[in-house]
């Protein structure tokens, strides 16, 4: 009788342990545990590699950055006609998220957040669709509160954070930087800002380093880069003066007829869109 009350102990001393074990693998501690062990996204692989985009009746383009790209209407037009020829069955569609007066560091905030364009209230860039997005170097505003060499530095934070945030929620849209019309290193801004050769050439010089670190950035990703800088350039190496307006800072109806057909090019040749 005694041997039998041992053995009734024994089972139910075992039975108390295996209910307190099951009871601990399942308690809110061992979940988290749990859960942050659990592996997490891989990230973009780079060199970046454009995607397929299927074949379509329309294409929607999105292009960012300063005036620049905003001298090319609100609908591109001029770069649309360009597309129209070269893919004479479909049509396009360019949402212009040219700002004027802003730099490289109001990248992230267009893609992500509600923004304010000449008084009118837009939506995210990431909320759109769209089948191809280009996004300009912002050089003709560096961001002059920093140094040069801190400005490089946020630029290349505010492109990474932002190109990374492309291909995650936009990984079936291509992507491409572009460079603006090279700035004219003796006339720039002669026109609308009263400088001495001195700062206008260190003015200059300040906006080319931007737009070299954008190509730059670009490179050593993969990004292709629609270098209409190197285009607006004589075989002298000076900018053709007739790319520029009266300004002396924004592209000339020349210059817009350049930025577009380069865009252009750009996509035909690279078969961008199915042809």
């Amino acid at each position: 009788m005694n041997k039998r009350k041992w053995v009734n102990r024994i089972f139910i001393l075992l039975l108390i342990l295996v209910s307190a074990a099951v009871y601990l693998s399942y308690s809110p501690k061992s979940a988290n545990l749990t859960k942050n062990i659990l592996p997490t996204p891989t990230p973009y692989q780079f060199p970046y590699k454009n995607p397929i985009i299927p074949k379509s009746r329309s294409y929607r383009i999105v292009i960012i950055g300063d005036s620049i790209v905003y001298t090319l209407g609100l609908n591109a037009n001029v770069l649309r006609l360009y597309l129209i020829s070269d893919y004479p069955d479909s049509e396009f569609v360019t949402y212009n998220y040219g700002y004027p007066s802003t730099n490289v560091l109001s990248l992230f905030e267009r893609l992500t957040e509600r923004t304010i364009n000449s008084g009118t209230e837009v939506e995210p860039i990431l909320k759109q669709g769209f089948d191809l997005i280009i996004i300009e170097s912002f050089g003709y505003n560096p961001p002059s509160e920093y140094t040069l060499t801190e400005g490089l530095k946020k630029q290349n934070e505010e492109l990474e954070k932002s190109v990374r945030a492309i291909l995650a929620q936009k990984p079936n849209a291509a992507l491409a930087f572009l460079t603006p019309i090279a700035p004219d290193m003796v006339n720039f801004a002669r026109t609308t800002v009263d400088l001495s050769p001195e700062v206008r050439k260190a003015w200059v010089e300040e906006r080319i380093a931007y737009i070299n670190n954008h190509k730059k950035f670009a490179e050593e990703k993969g990004i292709p880069v629609i270098d209409v800088y190197r285009a607006s350039l004589k075989s002298n190496g000076q900018v053709e003066r007739s790319y520029i307006s009266d300004d002396s800072i924004h592209p000339s109806k020349k210059g817009i007829e350049l930025i577009s057909k380069t865009i252009a090019d750009y996509i035909f040749t690279n078969k961008i869109f199915p042809q």
